[in-house]
């Protein structure tokens, strides 16, 4: 029986969401819990976050023994046992040909930060910034939507050989006294979201412009190569 799960998980407590020889992924904790109840399976995740990146919706797929037919009970008995950084939300039954990654059309994520100084309870959960333009940030993140080539947007050594990425939707707002910067794409290359926003935060600090920024995009320069703080992004949801 092929199951979609839908989870969340605190990012700065495993090494990455994908298996990793030291055990200490996020993959590697759902796999220990899966063995112990004789579930022998293999995972298959919407896609990789990195080490200290959150998810409020990332997405896993795997096939459970017809025993199993109590989803809830599955996802009770789970929770049980998996570290309090892991939550599973949902767990349906779905069509065999349902690949998490594959069936994939829209990735969301989510960038947070705050104008206040951060706390000993939300400093791995939000990025702070004192000072910068909202109205210009706004403007700015427009520049990404659409198809780019995003080489000079990705974490250099990655062994990605297609760069070529499409943005459907790029927003910045404000909720209560967070700003929240919304990207969604068909899919992202490492560390593209953390460098987009690092490129934004300098325009909205007026140490970069929009001028730059589109140089960059098109490739005729390489301006900016900083990724952002890893503790504000979080994987939102993923659309099939």
């Amino acid at each position: 029986m092929n199951a979609k799960f839908t989870i969340s998980y605190d990012g700065t407590s495993f090494q990455g969401s994908q298996t990793q020889p030291n055990k200490l992924s996020v993959e590697d904790a759902l796999q220990k819990v899966f063995k112990s109840l004789n579930i022998d399976t293999k995972i298959v995740l919407s896609g990789r976050t990195d080490r200290d990146v959150h998810a409020t919706g990332q997405v896993f797929n795997c096939n459970l023994p017809s025993y199993w037919e109590e989803l809830l009970k599955l996802k009770e008995a789970l929770n049980r046992q998996l570290p309090l950084s892991i939550k599973i939300k949902d767990i349906v039954k779905i069509d065999e040909t349902f690949h998490a990654r594959f069936s994939a059309k829209k990735r969301v994520y989510r960038y947070l930060v705050t104008k206040k100084e951060l706390t000993a309870f939300n400093s791995k959960y939000l990025c702070s910034q004192k000072e910068f333009d909202e109205e210009e940030i706004k403007k700015a993140i427009k520049e990404f939507v659409g198809i780019y080539d995003f080489e000079y947007f990705h974490k250099t050594g990655s062994d990605k050989e297609n760069t070529v990425r499409e943005i459907f939707d790029a927003r910045f707002y404000r909720y209560k006294d967070i700003y929240v910067f919304r990207f969604c794409a068909n899919s992202y290359l490492r560390s593209q979201i953390r460098l987009m926003v690092g490129f934004l935060l300098k325009i909205g600090e007026g140490k970069l412009s929009i001028e730059d920024l589109k140089d960059q995009l098109n490739k005729k320069r390489r301006v900016f190569k900083t990724p952002a703080s890893p503790y504000g992004l979080y994987l939102a949801k993923v659309y099939y």
